[in-house]
């Protein structure tokens, strides 16, 4: 408020003496009563006494009044001056905040002059405290290089200031110098072992001379003391303990010195002891010694109980190998070497234990193939010693060599016997013999033809005893007399006689076959029979004799293993002397030859295939040395094929590979054979599963792993198939659903009469769900939930469309259907009642056997119901497909009764427009009439807001998975994908882009219609804007071959004051249309001053200074009968299907709108096939901003527009200021890469891998990694992508399709670290499903955060009131998200401030930001 200054009070000499003895009067002869002085002497007092809140009230008008105000404006510039100080000392004192100054004061002179004082003042004192601040920070950091400049910038530091800079710079400076000595000194002595060293500091004094002298007496201390110890340590290192140190030392150092003399004698001791063990286990072989050194501790100790423990392991060990040594040596090969052991002492132990396994297993398998063919007599036995290789193979193959050459042998023997003592004497032995086989073979032989020559002459009883060894028998031969009857008496006699004697002598050498040595024969004998029994005792002695000596020998070397012994028979002669003679012979040869043997055979045990048995052998030995040899080099081939083939196989993945090992046969032969059987095996088989992988990789399910294989192969390949087979019939039902889906939502499409939709739809859907009957029920308008269901088509039903009832045994809303529309959910009926409805035909009648039930929602809206009946039961997939379709038949009904309202109030809209144009007299006349067509416009309105907010929620919502998706594959992190697919992605990216752009003209357009455009003016630098202008279309033009000129008239203002925003969008739309039609010449754009006296507008006619820029092209030009169109929404010049240039018409509607938003005009000029001029003329101050202040006064930077102006957001920072961080917003920040929409040539829409890494450290990192998210949506689109990019910052997520199974997720899962909540879902709305979990007191405080693609007004209000946390639109601005994320989970300082809208947001009918987010309690 301004006041008139007061009259001046007159003189003393011009006071009448009656005024002068009048007090209070006044000299236009008004009288002021001495009452009404009182107030203002009161409030004057108070302001004296420093009370600058009193205030004069109750005076109205006259020079008191006057004198209340100023006194009132006294009182407020003292009273905010007074509370500014005592903001700036709270400041400064309890908060220790240096940058707080006093505001500006409201008055002038006097009063600006003192704040300006006393911010100087204070920027005076903080300066320097700042300077010598920072240079003791760098102090206390270890930086000495800092110093306090003297000089403030303005002046040179005087007086106390000038003496605290300095004593910091001293202060530093000593410090520096000392710093530098002692780190000298202690490199020398702590890095470089420099003993001796000393600080040399000069002209210090006070502390730090004594401190300096402190440093050199300590270095000079423990040079001593550390060269004294260190000759102790070296002697110790040297092996020489008799040294100990003697400096004196206290302290530390004096226990260090003790700690080393006791070490010295505790190693002595140590060692002493460590000796003697060794000397006893070592040399001497006394196992079970353990050293004692008593007294020690710590290491020692544990040294010395290592010592122990290695001497007790090395005893248990060599023991127990040498008991299981001793045990195979006596022919034990039950026991193993169970002790614990490591190193080389492990590979013996499994060499031995192995070694006794395969002893045990070839003498297992030896003896029962001993016991079947010589106990048992089954021949055809065989050894089998699984697992062997090496000597053992070869000995298991010599045994069953053996086995086989004596059945076949003993066999043909037993054959030719049989047939002798069956009477036939024509057969012989024939099988090939050698040694004493070859000399019995021959001696039968010899006996058939003996006893062929003899057999007419020797009776059935010598056939008996002569040939089948039956003895005992007596010959009985009827009718004989004379010398038959004689002979058969002989042979009956001898027949006795030598039963009993060769039954004692079989007795006697079967006990000798047996090994029983202690038996003779004792029978009767004369003749030859007796010089046998002699013989054959003298035998038995003899070899009783030469079997001790030789059983010796074999324990010896057999069983004991001491090769080497020597068999001494004494008293032998003859044959007995050469067979001891052979035996000890046999002994020295085995000995060398089983020791050369053993040693090749152990060097092949430890893998090594380069030694040979060199040993002189012949005959078995011999062919065993040829064999072990030959064995040795197939190994060698075999091992190095087998190797490459592995190699090939298993490590380089070279498939086919095949083994070739040469001269080899038998077992090496099929060995080789079958791992190249399995080479090949595992080729076919690995190479028919990789080709019918990328057969199912590259969408091809028909393919399956035909290819032979058993074990886990054969479970791979059944697996793979399975599996291939399940993604068949997955694939084959998704795509049916997916077609039938798009093929029926395509016949929908272009249809407007609700009667031929419903039509259609049960038309397609009856039969494809192999239903028989269907009824279609429409919701009237405006009718209760259940009520007003009209039949409107049917299937196979009698009733006629219409709208009566399709039954009559029900009426609409009555019934399953309307309990179907109130519980919005779907009803099946399983097992129809008999009497519940008929289906008919030509032919006949039958009923349903299942009955589905259908509401049709949309935004839990019941729109209408579907009825359908079927003689089979409903498949899964057609419930599914049902259910899916259901949705998309909700959404093409809304649409068709939106377009229906939206087109009927559009027309009556236009017919009333013109009426009103017509009838302006009249309709003055009605006001009455005028409101309510004026509400009919409002409602019209309404109906095409919410129209344009249905429309971009079900735009807005495949975008957001869309654009996520693509910008997830253009980021290709892990570079799998090619750059070609890359761009694919790229592109795709650009195209919903662009799509979005669409939308958010036409939201910009519905909100520049409804008034709720927002201006947001402030200080824009002229030069900021043309420098965009450059960036955005300079590329454009180069890439079109034009040419691009931006130039700046005379007196042309540095700086505007405007919506920055705003102002670009028009020079953006103008200049990419000038681009857009313009094939040759160039593209200009002027800036201009231009007199405000030429327009008619009154508010570029007041403008101080109006700015005109002027876009001019050379381009194909409008006809003039299209210039008065072209501003007006979705018209274009030319707007035929053959256009040649795309758009929707928004631009230009939009930018007039912007530019009358902002005080300003458009104006267009054009000559077809020349070229046009499109002119914006902007105030260079917005009208709604008042004049600049006194340049004098002090300005802040920003924007100078009162808060009050600019709304409850404030000013908006320009683009340059907030850098775009979302991945959808308008197209100005999406992927810019040569379109004009982006705002720079930056692409920040999603971090690239450098970026993520923001997100997964520091505070991001610590909040986000290992939460848990609750997504609720019923697209499962936007939860794929939610999922993918919330995954990538270390976020687990759970999913839920609607409300009511997102509150069941939560109480199984109480672990949710926040849920993010669509808005519009079937069954339980967003909405609905907060203040679900609000009422649930475990779930009360978790955040919540609301996500919807509707862009109603009011939405974030509902979203905020009905309990969630925050509120964030789609497409969703993944940073913006993952910030909110952040603030809720960890808040800092309560909620942050609401961030100012800028360009790069997405646009909503209505952005109210005033409304804070609800805060986590």
């Amino acid at each position: 408020m301004t006041l008139d200054p007061a009259p001046p009070p007159a003189s003393p000499a011009a006071r009448s003496p009656e005024s002068a003895d009048r007090p209070g009067s006044v000299p236009d002869g008004q009288w002021v009563r001495t009452a009404e002085l009182w107030p203002l002497l009161a409030a004057m007092n108070s302001l004296c006494d420093g009370d600058f809140t009193v205030r004069v009230d109750g005076v109205h008008e006259g020079v008191l009044a006057e004198m209340a105000g100023v006194l009132n404006q006294i009182g407020a510039r003292n009273a905010h001056l007074a509370t500014e100080l005592q903001r700036v000392r709270r400041e400064v004192v309890r908060q220790g905040r240096l940058d707080e100054r006093i505001a500006a004061s409201p008055g002038q002179g006097a009063w600006a002059t003192s704040v300006e004082a006393t911010n100087q003042l204070v920027e005076a004192l903080v300066a320097p405290v700042a300077n010598a601040t920072r240079v003791l920070d760098a102090v206390a950091a270890g930086d000495l290089t800092q110093r306090v400049d003297l000089h403030d910038g303005n002046r040179q530091l005087r007086g106390e200031l000038r003496r605290l800079g300095c004593v910091v710079n001293r202060m530093v400076d000593q410090l520096s110098l000392f710093t530098g000595e002692v780190t000298r000194v202690a490199r020398e002595v702590g890095t470089e072992g420099r003993l001796g060293g000393r600080a040399k500091v000069q002209g210090l004094s006070g502390d730090w001379r004594y401190v300096t002298e402190a440093v050199n007496t300590m270095a000079a201390r423990l040079t001593a003391q550390v060269r004294d110890i260190a000759v102790v340590t070296t002697a110790v290192a040297r092996g020489d303990l008799t040294q100990q140190v003697t400096v004196e030392a206290t302290g530390e150092l004096l226990e260090l010195k003790l700690t080393v003399n006791t070490m010295v004698d505790q190693l002595r001791a140590f060692a002493d002891e460590v000796t003697r063990v060794a000397r006893e286990v070592g040399t001497e072989g006394q196992l079970g010694g353990r050293a004692q050194v008593p007294g020690v501790s710590g290491v020692w100790k544990d040294l010395t109980d290592n010592v122990n423990f290695m001497a007790s392991n090395l005893t248990s060990q060599v023991r127990n190998i040498a008991q299981v040594t001793t045990a195979v040596a006596n022919g034990d090969l039950s026991q193993k070497i169970t002790v614990d052991a490591r190193g080389e002492i492990l590979q013996l132990k499994s060499t031995v234990n192995t070694m006794v396994d395969q002893l045990l297993a070839f003498a297992d398998e030896v003896t029962r193939v001993a016991r079947e063919v010589g106990t048992e007599g089954r021949l055809g036995g065989r050894a089998q010693v699984r697992g062997v290789s090496g000597v053992w193979k070869d000995l298991t193959d010599n045994v069953n060599f053996m086995a086989d050459n004596l059945t076949s042998q003993v066999r043909n023997i037993a054959q030719v016997a049989t047939a002798v003592a069956q009477g036939d004497l024509g057969k012989t032995i024939t099988v090939e013999a050698k040694g004493e086989i070859l000399e019995l073979k021959s001696t039968i032989n010899t006996m058939v033809d003996q006893l062929s020559a003899f057999a007419d002459e020797v009776t059935r009883v010598a056939r008996e005893v002569g040939t089948e060894g039956n003895l005992g028998g007596q010959a009985q031969v009827r009718g004989v007399s004379g010398v038959w009857k004689d002979l058969t008496d002989n042979v009956n006699f001898m027949a006795l006689n030598l039963t009993s004697q060769v039954r004692n002598i079989a007795q006697v050498t079967t006990a000798v076959a047996n090994g029983d040595l202690s038996k003779k024969i004792d029978v009767d004998a004369r003749g030859e029979i007796l010089e046998l029994k002699d013989t054959v005792n003298t035998m038995v002695q003899q070899l009783r004799a030469f079997a001790d000596e030789v059983t010796r020998v074999a324990r010896e070397v057999g069983t004991e293993g001491r090769l080497g012994g020597r068999a001494q028979v004494r008293g032998v002669s003859g044959v007995w002397k050469d067979l001891t003679d052979n035996v000890n012979f046999m002994a020295d040869n085995l000995t060398s030859q089983v020791r050369n043997i053993a040693q090749v055979a152990t060097s092949v045990a430890q893998g090594d295939l380069s030694k040979k048995i060199d040993v002189d052998a012949r005959g078995e030995i011999l062919e065993l040395k040829t064999t072990l040899n030959t064995m040795v080099d197939t190994l060698s081939s075999f091992s190095s094929e087998v190797t490459r083939v592995a190699r090939e196989v298993g490590s380089e993945g070279q498939l086919g590979g095949q083994a070739r090992v040469e001269g080899v046969y038998g077992t090496w032969k099929r060995l080789t054979t079958n791992v190249n059987e399995l080479a090949s095996n595992l080729t076919t088989q690995v190479r028919a599963i990789a080709e019918v992988a990328s057969a199912v990789t590259q969408g091809d399910m028909s393919r399956a792993i035909s290819v032979e294989a058993q074990g886990e192969v054969a479970e791979l390949k059944n697996n793979v198939n399975l599996m291939v087979a399940n993604l068949r019939e997955t694939t084959r039902a998704k795509d049916w659903l997916e077609s039938n889906l798009t093929r029926i939502a395509g016949l929908m499409q272009g249809h407007r009469d609700l009667v031929e939709v419903a039509d259609l739809i049960l038309r397609e859907l009856t039969p494809l769900v192999n239903a028989q009957f269907g009824a279609f029920f429409l919701t009237e308008a405006a009718a209760r939930p259940g009520e007003g269901l009209q039949f409107i088509a049917g299937y196979g039903t009698d009733a006629v469309s219409g709208s009566g009832p399709l039954l009559d045994s029900g009426t609409p809303g009555r019934g399953l259907i309307t309990q179907a529309a109130l519980e919005k959910k779907r009803i099946l009926i399983a097992d129809v009642p008999a009497d519940y409805i008929t289906i008919n035909s030509g032919l006949g009648a039958a009923l349903p056997a299942n009955v589905v039930i259908l509401p049709i929602l949309f935004e839990d809206q019941v729109l209408g119901v579907i009825e359908l009946a079927s003689f089979s039961k409903f498949s899964d997939v057609h419930l599914a497909f049902i259910d899916q379709f259901v949705t998309t038949i909700g959404v093409s009904i809304n649409t068709i009764i939106a377009n229906s309202r939206t087109e009927s109030l559009l027309s009556e809209s236009q017919r009333l427009t013109s009426e009103l144009r017509k009838r302006s007299d009249e309709l003055q006349r009605s006001n009455a009439a005028l409101e309510e067509k004026a509400a009919l416009l409002a409602t019209s309105s309404q109906y095409k807001s919410e129209f344009l907010a249905n429309m971009s929620h079900e735009l807005r919502t495949p975008l957001n998975s869309l654009l996520i998706l693509a910008q997830l594959l253009a980021d290709n992190p892990d570079g799998r994908l090619s750059d070609q697919e890359v761009q694919f992605a790229a592109t795709i990216h650009r195209a919903g882009s662009d799509l979005l752009q669409l939308i958010n003209d036409i939201l910009d357009l519905s909100k520049i219609e409804a008034g709720r455009m927002d201006v947001r003016p402030k200080a824009l630098p002229l030069v900021k804007l043309l420098e965009y202008v450059q960036a955005t279309f300079r590329p454009l033009t180069l890439d079109k071959g034009l040419t691009f000129e931006v130039t700046v008239g005379e007196n042309v203002p540095s700086e505007l004051l405007s919506d920055e925003q705003r102002l670009q969008q028009i020079l953006r739309n103008l200049l990419s249309n000038a681009v857009k039609f313009t094939s040759s010449g160039g593209v200009e754009l002027r800036v201009e001053r231009v007199p405000g006296t030429n327009f008619e507008d009154q508010v570029l006619r007041n403008a101080e200074t109006v700015i005109a820029f002027s876009v001019k092209d050379t381009g194909i030009g409008i006809p003039p009968e299209k210039l008065s169109v072209i501003f007006d929404a979705f018209q274009q010049t030319d707007g035929t299907t053959s256009r040649k240039y795309g758009g929707t018409g928004l631009g230009l509607s939009i930018s007039r709108e912007i530019a009358a938003l902002l005080g300003g005009r458009i104006v267009a000029e054009s000559e077809l096939g020349v070229g046009s001029r499109f002119t914006l003329y902007v105030p260079s101050r917005h009208p709604g901003v008042p004049p600049e202040p006194d340049p004098a006064a002090p300005r802040t930077t920003g924007a100078t527009t009162p808060a009050a102006l600019l709304g409850p957001a404030g000013p908006s920072p320009s683009a340059a200021d907030y850098a775009p961080s979302g991945v959808f917003g308008s197209a100005d920040s999406l992927i810019g890469r040569g379109t004009p929409e982006a705002t720079d040539g930056r692409d920040d829409t999603w971090p690239e891998t450098t970026r993520l890494k923001e997100w997964l450290s520091g505070r991001p990192g610590r909040v986000l990694a290992g939460r848990r998210i609750l997504i609720v949506d019923d697209d499962i689109r936007n939860v794929f992508a939610l999922t993918h990019v919330l995954g990538r910052v270390g976020i687990t997520v759970k999913y839920a399709e609607n409300g009511r199974e997102g509150i069941e997720v939560l109480d199984r899962c109480p672990d949710m670290s926040l849920v993010l909540m669509d808005i519009m879902m079937p069954e339980m709305d967003g909405y609905e499903a907060i203040r679900a979990i609000r009422h649930t007191p475990h779930l009360a405080e978790l955040p919540i955060i609301a996500l919807t693609a509707k862009a109603m007004p009011g939405d974030r209000e509902k979203a905020i009131d009905s309990g969630a946390s925050d509120y964030v639109p789609k497409p969703v601005d993944v940073d913006r998200l993952l910030t909110v994320i952040c603030d809720l989970l960890d808040p800092q300082d309560g909620r942050p401030a609401p961030e100012p809208r800028t360009a790069e947001e997405p646009h909503t009918v209505e952005d109210d930001e005033s409304i804070p987010p609800r805060q986590k309690p």
